[in-house]
């Protein structure tokens, strides 16, 4: 045998190895109490600063019914104090298989725009919510699921995750904001090719062309997810708060607003108390200095 078999074999019994650890994890805390059995969370972190959301439909490939979209919306609405990102996962062997076509009923016009606006109003949550969002994605990420994973901030792919958009051959069309967060990272000519012919990318193929920021190893994602997500819990809330919501927002405007709207979110920044002694702690060379990673 070839050292590279041993070493695709070895990455596929870590992979396994670690997704049955997800699949047997607790149940959530008291203060999640509200969420759905098909979601988990916990803490993560010395201080509890790092939650970790996982869906938890195994068997179902994570397929996201409107429980569950509904428990996800609730759990970033209200957010326990102290925590300050979050990782979102899937248990067993893929992130979100997207739509649970088994609840697809026949809806009128006017109940499918609300339906689709349900799930818009969940995924705001994730994108312009209170925290940044790291997703861990592994295994199917497909339509619905992929339109989730957007909502997040950064993405880990897992060389087993895989990307498609079904929802034409099904004769339906995205719903849960795809057609607005996707274009901006991989290109309109892109979607519409994997719309309109059912093409599937590899977790090569799309951290290449930049859906994902990260990508590692089967098995390592959950604990790149962790590491990235308290980086962020290390930065200034204001910071992040700027980035998630003033910074999508400022590329999407004309340049003299633009420009407007980061001038006065560097002065509100450079302003806030924990700012100037993180800048105090760095001219004392008492603060962390850029280094290659």
């Amino acid at each position: 045998m070839g050292a590279g078999y041993l070493r695709g074999t070895a990455d596929r019994v870590k992979w396994r190895r670690d997704h049955r650890m997800l699949m047997t994890a607790p149940a959530s805390s008291a203060e999640f109490k509200d969420l759905p059995p098909t979601l988990h969370a916990e803490r993560r972190g010395a201080h509890g600063e790092v939650a970790v959301l996982k869906l938890v439909r195994a068997e179902k490939r994570n397929a996201l019914d409107d429980a569950t979209v509904h428990g996800i919306e609730t759990f970033f609405s209200a957010l326990p104090a102290g925590i300050r990102a979050v990782v979102l996962a899937g248990e067993g062997e893929h992130f979100s298989a997207g739509l649970d076509l088994a609840e697809l009923s026949e809806r009128d016009v006017f109940a499918g725009v609300e339906h689709s606006r349900f799930w818009h109003r969940a995924f705001e949550r994730i994108e312009f919510g209170t925290v940044p969002v790291v997703a861990v994605l592994h295994g199917a990420v497909v339509g619905g699921g992929l339109e989730l994973a957007a909502a997040a901030h950064v993405r880990v792919a897992e060389r087993s995750a895989f990307y498609a958009l079904p929802e034409t051959s099904r004769g339906i069309f995205v719903g849960g904001g795809g057609s607005v967060r996707l274009p901006p990272l991989i290109g309109t000519a892109r979607m519409m090719d994997m719309m309109l012919t059912g093409r599937t990318l590899s977790a090569e193929e799309g951290h290449a062309i930049g859906l994902t920021h990260y990508l590692v190893a089967n098995g390592e994602g959950l604990a790149k997810g962790l590491d990235l997500a308290h980086r962020i819990a290390g930065n200034a809330p204001f910071t992040n708060f700027a980035v998630m919501h003033l910074l999508p927002r400022i590329a999407r405007s004309d340049p003299a607003a633009g420009f407007a709207t980061e001038a006065l979110a560097a002065a509100i920044a450079q302003g806030d108390e924990e700012a100037k002694a993180r800048l105090k702690a760095f001219l004392k060379k008492r603060g962390p200095k850029v280094a290659r990673s």
